[in-house]
């Protein structure tokens, strides 16, 4: 596989990872203390975690086509779970929102 579509990959991937340690962070928020609560530490692990991943996708990817990949992908994982573990609601002006962003990363990475 191409290097570069190896980092576009990979930046999807630290995506969900950082979704994943902003639902323990949402979870800690929730918290009289969450400072103080192991969701805050699990969400903290996880977000520092992927910093030394971050060298091999800045090698191979232009800093633009890694903040517009690493966005919609959070924005459209973020909105699953807020959707999914959250019951909060997706509105018809929220997905037309979401579809234009996968379009705008779909264009982004054709070339």
């Amino acid at each position: 596989m191409e290097q570069k579509w190896l980092a576009v990959l990979v930046t999807v991937g630290f995506s969900a990872f950082g979704v994943l340690g902003d639902y323990f962070l949402k979870r800690a928020s929730e918290q009289a203390y969450p400072l103080t609560t192991w969701p805050f530490a699990l969400g903290f692990v996880v977000y520092s975690s992927t910093a030394f991943g971050w060298l091999f996708v800045m090698r191979h990817l232009k800093l633009a086509t890694i903040g517009v990949v690493y966005s919609v992908s959070m924005v459209v994982l973020l909105t699953l779970i807020g959707s999914l573990a959250f019951g909060e609601e997706i509105g018809r002006s929220e997905a037309v929102g979401l579809v234009c962003a996968v379009a705008a990363l779909v264009l982004l990475t054709r070339g």
